[in-house]
């Protein structure tokens, strides 16, 4: 597989930037040729940019510093802000930030599916307001879009938004970034649609990395028990870096992180990145770490508060769940394979995956949609529709999205997403999340569509 490199441009006259990484086969290296493995947490703590308020981010990064964080996930973002402060506090902590490039009305939808100029054009002024950072590892053009089977012919849109996203940056000499993809942990599409995104042997439409959000692993259980096993099989060998985009079940009084254990050492250090938990702020799911304060008056939206939470202030570990976290990962500190003894050339791109009855419905290397198409049928190579003068229509087709949860934290009915509040997870029970901080950071849209008020009940 050719690398992909993210170049250190420097963010600021005579400060030293972070390290370069690059993505060799399925590995992650610095320049000395060591491994990068990810330790990340999940960083929202608001409906808007977390990546804003420079004070926050400082007060916060002193935590993420005493934990042992090296790379943050964000799921929204206002592009047209300034992130200079915030971005260079993580830099300054050796923090790297992946981050998605959707929002509520430009996610690509599950049902009625399309990839369009507006979709297109909103991506890309993300990626434009943050290529310039050096500490950004990557962006996600899609989260748990395809939360059922029956989602599955979504695939190709997907495919269509990597390959147009990685043109653009080719296009406007733009570092390698990488761009990829986070996907709910689905029984029925196991490895389908991992494969999927990285087959056909084209290296402009494959993502550049797989994350998947699983939260099988419920203390007490094991690496047989929690299924992390069956993972690990379909990792081996993958041809590009795969890791846990989410991660971090919550079942019982405290969370144990025992799969940390199981990602950072053998077999899976093998062929895994690393993981990023979920999450960072208590809410009203209990999946925090730390906590601004108690919980309040869920009516109250002002100041600093929002659904009942203070959202900003002085962080205060959630104990045991910090420290335990803390523990497992100063414990867990692979080497890797070095660059120097690893053979990209021992991992290539899949074959693509034949469609199953009731199961996976793209059939092979199906023809990619371009933009303004949009589905209509099965997904084959006569399927789609071409409709050039579409228009975004997210916020009119939000009510086909199923449990899709617009993109940002769908539920599947066997996979493995994080919990509504105060529900907990197992392996085949994971509602939808519809007040986590990844439904929250899309969710003013919506109300803003149906009540027609920037008023927030």
């Amino acid at each position: 597989m050719p690398s992909k490199k993210i170049l250190a441009i420097g963010f600021a006259a005579g400060v030293a930037a972070i390290s370069t990484l690059e993505q060799y086969g399925n590995k992650i290296y610095d320049e000395s040729g060591n491994q990068f493995f990810i330790k990340g947490l999940a960083y929202q703590l608001r409906p808007d940019d977390p990546l804003i308020d420079t004070d926050q981010c400082s007060r916060d990064v002193e935590l993420m510093k005493e934990l042992g964080v090296n790379t943050l996930r964000v799921y929204h973002v206002d592009e047209s802000a300034d992130h200079d402060g915030c971005m260079k506090v993580f830099e300054d902590a050796g923090i790297y930030l992946t981050i998605d490039l959707d929002d509520f009305e430009t996610y690509i939808l599950p049902y009625d599916t399309y990839w369009n100029q507006t979709q297109f054009e909103s991506y890309t002024k993300t990626m434009d307001a943050f290529i310039k950072y050096d500490n950004v590892l990557g962006f996600y053009v899609g989260n748990e879009i395809i939360a059922k089977s029956d989602q599955s012919h979504a695939a190709p849109y997907i495919k269509a938004a990597v390959r147009d996203i990685k043109a653009y940056r080719k296009k406007k000499g733009y570092r390698n970034v990488l761009i990829g993809y986070s996907a709910t942990d689905i029984v029925e599409l196991r490895p389908m649609l991992q494969d999927y995104l990285t087959c056909g042997g084209n290296n402009d439409e494959i993502v550049d990395f797989f994350g998947i959000n699983a939260y099988e692993w419920c203390t007490p259980n094991t690496y047989t028990g929690s299924g992390y096993d069956k993972l690990q099989a379909m990792a081996e060998k993958f041809p590009v870096p795969i890791f846990f985009s989410e991660t971090g079940c919550n079942v019982g009084e405290s969370r144990e992180w025992q799969d940390m254990d199981a990602i950072f050492t053998e077999p899976m250090v093998n062929d895994w990145s690393g993981a990023i938990a979920y999450e960072w702020i208590e809410e009203q799911n209990n999946y925090g770490i730390i906590s601004y304060g108690p919980p309040t008056d869920q009516a109250i939206a002002t100041g600093d508060i929002y659904d009942g939470f203070t959202r900003k202030g002085t962080p205060t570990p959630v104990q045991p769940d910090f420290d335990n976290l803390k523990s497992r990962w100063a414990t867990n500190t692979p080497v890797g394979t070095p660059r120097s003894k690893y053979d990209s050339s021992s991992v290539s791109t899949r074959a693509c995956p034949s469609s199953t009855p009731g199961g996976w419905q793209v059939d092979g290397n199906v023809p990619l949609p371009t933009l303004g198409e949009t589905y209509a049928g099965s997904a084959t190579a006569a399927s789609m529709t071409s409709k050039a003068t579409m228009t975004s229509r997210a916020a009119s087709g939000s009510a086909d999205s199923g449990d899709t949860d617009n993109g940002k934290g769908a539920s599947s009915d066997s996979g493995t997403s994080a919990p509504s509040a105060n529900q907990k997870t197992s392996t085949n029970d994971a509602p939808s999340p519809f007040t986590d901080s990844r439904v929250l950071a899309v969710a003013t849209p919506l109300v803003g569509l149906i009540l027609g008020m920037a008023l927030w009940l």
